[in-house]
């Protein structure tokens, strides 16, 4: 992954093994393994943008499989595809208020609503001390937060229950919080 990023896809190649490298499909495909691991890996702290990202590379997959791409060409998309994916969102698709990796996740996760990213946001600031995630009583503070700033916005019902199969079902503030615990910022 690393040298896709730095030199390009033509550089991931000759890093290959020979027997893979000789193969442009095995190596394709090698390739395209190593990047959806990648988006998989990342997917948790901005879903919304990882599941972009995943499409990007299906259609990129999809276009080799018909050879509707040169080889070459492929290559230097694949390298831009994980370039982005690496990297992350990046501040010029946002507003100007949205303004941090955490910020673009809550943003991208929540319909792009500015204002109830921002809200989100502040109220986790405002509510967060330290070592918050490994202590009840002070992931409680944080989601009584979250879930005074989404208030009205949550589409599921707010008290627990369980699907068919017994399963707890999500509120929006539980997938929130869920998203939240996976940003490094808070």
């Amino acid at each position: 992954i690393q040298l896709i990023v730095e030199r390009g896809g033509a550089a991931a190649v000759e890093a290959l093994p020979d027997g893979i490298r000789k193969n442009q499909n095995a190596a394709a495909e090698t390739i395209e393994n190593n990047v959806r691991k990648l988006i998989i890996d990342e997917s948790p702290i901005n879903p919304k943008y990882y599941e972009r990202m995943s499409e990007l590379l299906d259609a990129l997959i999809e276009q080799r499989k018909r050879d509707a791409l040169a080889y070459e060409d492929y290559l230097a998309k694949i390298a831009e595809l994980t370039q982005q994916a690496k990297n992350g969102p990046t501040s010029a698709a946002y507003p100007t208020t949205i303004n941090s990796p955490a910020k673009r996740a809550l943003f991208d996760n929540l319909e792009r609503d500015e204002t109830l990213a921002l809200a989100i946001d502040a109220a986790i600031r405002a509510s967060r001390q330290d070592d918050w995630r490994a202590n009840a009583f002070k992931v409680k503070k944080v989601l009584n937060a979250v879930r005074a700033a989404m208030e009205g916005k949550d589409t599921l019902a707010e008290a627990p229950h369980a699907d068919y199969d017994g399963r707890p079902v999500l509120t929006e503030v539980d997938r929130v919080m869920d998203l939240i615990r996976n940003q490094n910022e808070y």
